[in-house]
């Protein structure tokens, strides 16, 4: 797979865990950014990504806000 996938989460984030397990179990590599620890990638996702809620995930040049399955399944052309 070549698409660039980051997960943007943070702590205590149910639904973050639970997107990273189904990367995870599809293995897909992602990157995971911290918000609560990077103020550059919280202000990116603010700002650009316009997106305020975690898990968000980025699939190349598509957003995924929030906890939709279904819509990574599509996007990362996975087929269960």
């Amino acid at each position: 797979m070549n698409k660039s996938v980051i997960i943007y989460t943070q702590p205590e984030c149910p639904p973050c865990k639970i997107v990273k397990q189904f990367l995870n179990h599809h293995q897909v590599p992602f990157q995971e950014v911290d918000i609560t620890k990077n103020e550059q990638a919280r202000n990116k996702l603010i700002h650009e990504i316009k997106s305020s809620s975690t898990p968000t995930v980025t699939v190349d040049s598509e957003v995924v806000a929030g906890f939709d399955l279904a819509r990574l399944e599509k996007l990362l052309e996975l087929h269960s």
